[in-house]
């Protein structure tokens, strides 16, 4: 799936080094899962992507949540991971993550085993979604006009 012109504007504003590093993990989560929706928002203080088998937020397995130093690297049912390699950030109910600053430090063997079984735990809530013909394609869900975090006029 290519990345998406508005995904890349809405990247613009961050520093080069943090561009790079929301690709590579885009790239990495779509290895994966070739076939997921890319849901993007433009959002006050950070730019987020979730990864969904359909054009739903509560399908995805997992997120992307950029920030000027640092991208977290997020699962939305964080907490029903039952295999979890290391120890994963948040205090929520279901969401768990962790920070990545640089891909070479992204522990991707580990993650990838707990994607799978993210996505799992997506399907098992949505059984349509386990034989699912996606066209993958990137959606931008909403754009905020005011925003906290790094923007150009």
């Amino acid at each position: 799936m290519k990345v998406s012109p508005e995904l890349i504007a809405f990247l613009v504003p961050y520093d080069e080094k943090i561009q790079k590093l929301v690709l590579q993990l885009r790239g990495f989560v779509i290895d994966v899962l070739p076939t997921t929706n890319e849901l993007i928002w433009d959002n006050y203080n950070a730019v987020a992507i979730a990864y969904s088998k359909s054009d739903k937020l509560k399908d995805a397995f997992c997120h992307l949540a950029v920030y000027p130093n640092h991208v977290n690297f997020g699962f939305n049912k964080g907490t029903q991971l039952t295999q979890q390699e290391f120890p994963l950030q948040g205090k929520g109910k279901l969401i768990r993550h962790i920070t990545v600053k640089e891909f070479e430090l992204f522990p991707a063997n580990k993650i990838k085993t707990m994607l799978f079984e993210a996505i799992g735990l997506s399907e098992k809530l949505n059984d349509k979604l386990i034989d699912s013909k996606l066209q993958s394609k990137s959606i931008v869900m909403s754009t905020t006009k005011n925003k906290r975090r790094p923007y150009i006029n």
